[in-house]
């Protein structure tokens, strides 16, 4: 596998915005915790948004150890419903009372897979829908259907078009215990905003696949180049097509910046370093991009 240079913990872009990995898998800092979960300090222009909240309430430890205030957060907002992205939700909304929280209408909705045959719930939990319906009821709760503005120029994608024949939603996910019926996760969505470079977007899992995200973002923005792609993109059980037709996408789209992260997997992140060198970032917990 690829080894990882910790050395250099901060990645310098331009001067617009940065970004802040509170959680992952791995941990460009020793004293940080990991788990398997995503989670991102996002700061735009004046405007701080906590995308995903990791699989516990780690999440917090690294962002008081990094210096990050979540306290302070005009958004939260959630790439789809998994147990790695939503396990400090409730943490979250009562740390940040004021922040609004954006989410896909069924993101909340009980998720499992199938497990050695049986089904297991990799849902939000229960805290975190209770706070999710609370904070409906106060009106701070935003359900994001299509592109939606978060602020200040900043889009979530909502669901995007899924048009390849080679991505799928990267695993066996079901709605319902049994499973007996199939969840398309059609809650998943991405982030994406204009910086000086170029436009910058920022997965979750991408379950509705990378390749089909970066052509919905080139459609709507009329785009051809990307200056960075950065978190999880569930290739990690993903087969030699849907690797190699992902990395066809990068060089397409003139990727300048590649950062793959939690469930992107060690080969499919070998073959993105060894493709495209120093374009590929290999980040982790308490790594910063100031873009």
């Amino acid at each position: 596998m690829t080894s990882r240079n910790w050395l250099n913990l901060t990645v310098k872009m331009n001067n617009s915005a940065h970004i802040t990995i509170l959680m992952d898998n791995t941990a460009a800092d020793p004293a940080l915790l990991t788990e398997h979960g995503l989670s991102m300090w996002i700061v735009v222009g004046n405007k701080r948004i906590l995308w995903d909240t990791g699989q516990s309430d780690g999440v917090f430890d690294n962002a008081e150890r990094l210096g990050v205030d979540v306290r302070t957060a005009d958004a939260i907002a959630l790439s789809h419903g998994h147990y790695d992205h939503t396990g400090g939700l409730a943490r979250a909304v009562q740390s940040a009372p004021y922040a609004a929280v954006y989410l896909h209408p069924k993101a909340m909705e009980p998720k499992y897979s199938l497990k050695s045959g049986a089904g297991r719930p990799i849902g939000a939990g229960r805290e975190g829908q209770l706070a999710v319906i609370e904070k409906d009821v106060a009106g701070g709760v935003v359900y994001v259907e299509g592109r939606t503005e978060l602020c200040d120029g900043v889009m979530l994608t909502g669901p995007v078009p899924r048009h390849t024949a080679f991505e799928d939603t990267g695993g066996h996910f079901y709605r319902d215990a049994g499973c007996t019926c199939p969840d398309d996760l059609s809650d998943d969505q991405s982030l994406y905003f204009e910086s000086e470079k170029g436009l910058v977007v920022v997965l979750g899992c991408a379950h509705s696949g990378v390749v089909n995200i970066l052509d919905a973002i080139g459609q709507w923005t009329g785009t051809q180049k990307f200056h960075a792609v950065i978190g999880g993109m569930h290739l990690v059980h993903a087969d030699a097509r849907r690797i190699n037709e992902t990395m066809g996408a990068f060089g397409r789209y003139d990727v300048r910046c590649i950062a793959p992260l939690h469930c992107t997997g060690s080969q499919a992140t070998q073959q993105i370093k060894e493709t495209f060198g120093d374009r590929c970032l290999l980040l982790g917990a308490g790594s910063r991009l100031c873009l």
